[in-house]
This record gives C-alpha cells, structure tokens and sequence, in this order.
C-alpha cells in the first residue's frame, strides 16, 4: 500500500487495538467476521468501489455499511468497517486487503491474550515447512475447484488438536479465500504480524545441520544489532547449504553459506 491507503490502513489498525483492549471483546469472532466482510468486498467488485470512492461523502458509505451489515455481524465490526469507509485509499483493493489484516490481527491479539502468540508464530511457521516439502498436501489445499468446505476440513484434520484454535482458523482462513496469493505468500504475512505484535522482525534461517541454542541465541543477538529490533529465528534445515548460515529477513538475504561463496567464484570465473 502507498500514500493515503496505508495511512488509512494504520488507522484501521489503531481503532482494533482500542477496541481489543476491552477483555470482553470476543477476537475470535471479530476474526470470522472481520473475513466474512473481506469476502463480501472481494466478491462484489461495485460495493468494493462504491466504499472505497473518495469522491463519496465519508458518512453516506458508513450509512451504506450499516444498512448492509447490520444485523449480519456486531456492532463492533460494523463501528471497525464504518471507520474504513470513512477514510481514504488509492485502490478499492487496498479496502479489503485491509479487512482481511484486521481479521487476522484479530486472531493474533487473542492469541497474546492466551499467551499462545508464540506458540501460533511456530506453528505457522512449521506448517508452512510441511505444505513446502508436499507437493500433494499443497495441491489439495490449494485446489480451487475444490470447495472451500473440503479444504478448511482437510486443515482441521491435519492440525485439529496438535495446534492453537488460532493457527487453525488462520490456516482455514488461508484456504477457504486465497485471494490470488500463494499459501506460502499468505502464512509468510501472517507470520509478520505476529512478529510485529512482539516489536520484532522474522529471519529465516537455513543452516547444513540444526542450530543449537547456543547458536541461535548468538545469531538472534548479531542480528537484533544489526537490525536495531529483537530479531525471531525461523531455522530451516537444508544439506544443500553446504556450511554456513543462509538468513533472509524480508526481501534482504544474507548469504554466508559455502554454498553461496562457491557460486559467486563461479560467476567470477565465468565474467
């Protein structure tokens, strides 16, 4: 998001953590709400454009929410939606992109509540791991001729008990709208606002052999210097690296792998 929308964006956000900070506040349903309106915007491209125009007077598009939803879901999505509309974005699809954040920041601030927030962080993250090392799991999950039922079943029954009521409805949340994104893309996005709740950033890390505690302890440290922010290790096995430490926080990839020296020899030879 650029300019306008993601201020509107941090706004949004804003009025969540206000409205959350009240314990009585029920997340996980402002989560299934908070989607099931995504999906709305989504589907009908006309209201998405109609909410989202700036040359609308702010308090028609709220009245135009409440008409709609009223009834349909609480007042607290309708307040959190009617703020939305009030403010300003470059695209419509910046409108629903930021509805589908505040579902899952939703789920995650619940999560804090439980103090499950790390253990769901974990959680995507090695689920993630699972769907990238089976083909077949990521094409069922992903299948979208399927219906969205038997993906979001397939998610209770490889998950179920073994992971936090979070991680689960994210997962299914992931499955059920894809919303012309990858399953990875979206687990990686999720995993940034936990990591964000915690004021730090995520780093893949990909080493030969496992890192000890030890290690990981030395690398988180280096790392929070570097960056200026606590750092959260994400480690990846993967013999290929050869020797070494292959980081990628965000876009930037550090490579300190044997592996990496030997294909920069290679292209020095080659120029």
């Amino acid at each position: 998001m650029i300019g306008a929308s993601r201020e509107s964006a941090a706004a949004a956000r804003e009025n969540l953590s206000a409205l959350t900070d009240r314990p009585a506040v029920d997340t996980a349903k402002l989560a299934d709400e908070l989607n099931a309106v995504t999906g709305l915007l989504d589907h009908e491209a006309a209201l998405r454009r109609t909410l989202a125009d700036p040359s609308r007077e702010g308090q028609d598009k709220a009245a135009l929410v409440a008409r709609l939803l009223d009834g349909k879901v609480g007042s607290d999505t309708v307040d959190l939606v009617s703020g939305m509309v009030r403010s300003r974005w470059i695209q419509s699809r910046d409108l629903a992109d930021t509805a589908e954040q505040l579902a899952a920041l939703a789920e995650l601030i619940g999560a804090e509540r439980a103090d499950q927030l790390d253990d769901v962080e974990d959680e995507l993250f090695r689920f993630g791991r699972v769907v990238a090392g089976s083909p077949e799991l990521r094409s069922a999950l992903t299948e979208s001729a399927a219906p969205a039922e038997s993906r979001t079943g397939l998610v209770k029954r490889l998950l179920g008990d073994r992971a936090k009521p979070a991680t689960v409805r994210l997962v299914e949340s992931l499955v059920a709208r894809p919303r012309g994104r990858s399953l990875e893309a979206g687990l990686d996005e999720f995993m940034r606002l936990a990591a964000e709740r915690r004021d730090r950033v995520v780093a893949l890390v990909t080493t030969a052999v496992p890192l000890t505690e030890a290690q990981r302890d030395r690398l988180g440290a280096s790392l929070a210097k570097l960056y200026g922010r606590r750092v959260h290790i994400n480690a990846d096995v993967d013999p290929k690296v050869l020797g070494g430490v292959l980081v990628q926080i965000g876009d930037e990839l550090i490579d300190g792998t044997v592996a990496g020296r030997l294909d920069s020899a290679r292209q020095g030879l080659a120029g």
